[in-house]
């Protein structure tokens, strides 16, 4: 059991977090600390963990072995606890330049182009007309080459159907689970980040087998 007299410090670290270019990637911007039998906190906070540089390109891997190294540097009576994930991604760059207003409205109405050629092939291929042709004479004996008592409401069921599939109105939504659309950028997201971790701790190992070569 530890004595109730050593300093502790407890760490959360961040998923990711972004940097501006040129600025040292402390302890403060990478993870949420408790710092118990020190009043040390701030000073904490401002430990510089790397300084990136141009080679690192635009991602850089802060594992919790690096953060002990520098901390134990610095106070090497304190004892390191960490929670959650032992990495956390940093991004190098700038601040985020707003969207282009013309590329956005371009992607839009390729967008809308394309999802609307989308759906009319699919009711060419199926033949729709014909079909709310056949239904609307079953349902009421007469013939119609318009059954709008059909396509009124298909046309509108199609649109709110994918309003209350994506959960999504404009900006507004409507109950707080997430949309499909959202749970498969976040899963991109996620296999990103995983793929970028494995990345960075193989390169980080090819440098240090390098130096121990030189050495």
């Amino acid at each position: 059991m530890r004595p109730a007299s050593v300093p502790s410090l407890y760490i959360r670290l961040r998923k990711n977090r972004r940097i501006g270019r040129g600025e040292p990637i402390r302890l403060g911007h990478v993870a949420q600390i408790l710092l118990t039998g020190l009043d040390s906190e701030e000073e904490l906070k401002d430990v510089v963990l790397y300084e990136p540089r141009e080679a690192d390109g635009l991602v850089v891997l802060v594992d919790m072995m690096l953060i002990v190294r520098k901390v134990k540097s610095r106070f090497p009576e304190l004892a390191i606890e960490y929670f959650g994930e032992p990495h956390t991604l940093v991004e190098i760059g700038g601040k985020v330049k707003p969207p282009n207003l013309l590329l956005l409205v371009l992607v839009w109405l390729l967008l809308f182009v394309g999802s609307g050629l989308a759906i009319m092939n699919f009711h060419a291929d199926v033949s729709m007309a014909q079909v709310h042709q056949h239904i609307y004479k079953l349902l009421t004996g007469r013939e119609s080459a318009h059954p709008l008592l059909l396509q009124i409401p298909y046309s509108l069921g199609i649109g709110i159907g994918m309003i209350v599939f994506f959960n999504h109105l404009f900006k507004k939504k409507f109950n707080e689970e997430p949309s499909p659309l959202e749970v498969e950028m976040f899963m991109y997201q996620e296999n990103v980040n995983h793929y970028v971790i494995t990345e960075e701790y193989h390169r980080i190992h090819a440098e240090a087998v390098r130096r121990e070569e030189g050495d």
